[in-house]
């Protein structure tokens, strides 16, 4: 699992800390700040195709 964590908050930016833990509380800070952004632009699609059908994205 920690080379999973290790890839996955190197893929977030640059390592933000002085310690470890302080690098890994930025790692988890952004992993939630990635989760919303996922999930407010799937909800802003899905809205789009709910109110506009879809013919919007060339369905």
């Amino acid at each position: 699992m920690s080379r999973w964590w290790r890839i996955w908050a190197k893929s977030l930016g640059e390592k933000v800390g002085e310690t470890d833990k302080q690098a890994d509380t930025v790692a988890v800070i952004r992993t939630v700040w990635w989760i919303t952004h996922m999930a407010t632009c799937w909800f802003i699609i899905l809205n789009a195709i709910a109110n506009h059908g879809w013919g919007l994205i060339g369905l």
